[in-house]
């Protein structure tokens, strides 16, 4: 029996399990969280079923995807959905809820489950989200945690999240660390679309009337653009400086990208795309310290020439408060220092509310 009202993506939260139905690259572009993929078309036969719908008509692109789509729901129904008791309340959708979510959801009925079609389908999620991702970040209270490259912000903001507090982790949800260096080794970005929805979910955990302690970001992380109503709110928010000496960052960041001394090969790329702005001659020595895997050289110099020079200009530039900004004396960067600077800004919140 259907359910009287349209199922809206505010309702998924009702649901036992949230079934995508669409092919497999439609499910790796973006997905609504937690949904398991199930497709009643697989990426070869979605293309093939498009064809025949603009070259010889709709009738004969059903006849021949009905029969794809019910092999594939005899797969499911032996495999992933088999061991589902008669109580299962699952949520299914496609690209605009349409007949691949539909023929699911016909067939989960039969069963005897009580199958629902999400209206609208993921168009209507990505709807959702970004009119959510707006209204999220227009009552967000940010604190905008800023400092100097390797002044240890990430690994401050995960400390501050494991004492309790709010914590919106961009570089986590990018799967990058932000800077020309910031890839992580075998990881891949995910797509824009992924990335948004990545945000969106966080948000919806978090009280957004208390603060929310954001690192300060350029408006991209990697190949990815942070949202603007986002970064507009991050550019307002009043700043925290972990304040921290050369040294100690230069230790900070042997330890957090000692990675990059096992792909000498791929580190020299990625310099190669600072020579427009320090030349062949310093960049050819900067590739050679990547060939030889001296990273102490190589980024007490990238600190010196091409970080620190640009600082205080674009901290000034990005951030409206910069000026007002809270600083905190940094000059323990190891584990247990990262630890007390993130109970010390919290003791700080606390005196100040």
């Amino acid at each position: 029996m259907s359910h009287p009202c349209p199922i809206r993506p505010a309702d998924i939260g009702r649901f036992d399990a949230l079934i995508d139905a669409r092919s497999p690259a439609e499910f790796a572009e973006d997905h609504l969280p937690g949904a398991i993929n199930c497709p009643v078309l697989d990426d070869a036969e979605r293309a093939t079923v498009g064809t025949l719908y603009v070259q010889q008509g709709a009738f004969e692109a059903r006849r021949v995807g009905g029969a794809m789509v019910a092999a594939h729901l005899a797969e499911h129904l032996r495999g992933a959905f088999a061991e589902q008791p008669a109580g299962w309340r699952p949520l299914v959708y496609c690209w605009r809820g349409g007949m691949r979510s539909g023929a699911m959801v016909q067939w989960m009925r039969l069963v005897g489950w009580k199958a629902e079609q999400l209206a609208g389908g993921y168009k209507a999620f990505r709807r959702h989200v970004i009119d959510g991702l707006q209204a999220g970040a227009a009552q967000l209270q940010i604190r905008a945690v800023v400092g100097a490259t390797g002044s240890a912000k990430t690994r401050i903001l995960h400390a501050l999240a494991a004492r309790g507090a709010q914590v919106l982790d961009l570089e986590g949800l990018a799967r990058h660390k932000g800077s020309l260096l910031g890839g992580l080794p075998g990881v891949e970005q995910p797509s824009q679309k992924h990335f948004e929805t990545r945000i969106w979910h966080a948000l919806q955990a978090m009280d957004l009337a208390q603060p929310v302690y954001v690192e300060g970001e350029s408006a991209r992380i990697g190949r990815l653009s942070v949202p603007p109503a986002l970064v507009q709110r991050l550019r307002q928010a009043p700043c925290i400086e972990i304040d921290a000496p050369l040294d100690e960052r230069l230790r900070y960041l042997l330890r957090d990208y000692a990675y990059l001394g096992d792909e000498p090969e791929e580190l020299a790329e990625r310099l190669a795309m600072l020579t427009e702005m320090h030349g062949h001659k310093t960049v050819q020595r900067w590739q050679a310290w990547a060939h030889g895997r001296e990273l102490a050289p190589l980024f007490g110099e990238l600190i010196a020439r091409h970080y620190d020079p640009h600082y205080g200009r674009s901290q000034q530039r990005n951030f409206a408060r910069w000026d007002a900004r809270q600083r905190i004396a940094a000059g323990d960067l190891s584990d247990a220092g990262i630890a007390a600077l993130a109970e010390t800004l919290l003791g700080q919140a606390r005196a100040a509310a």
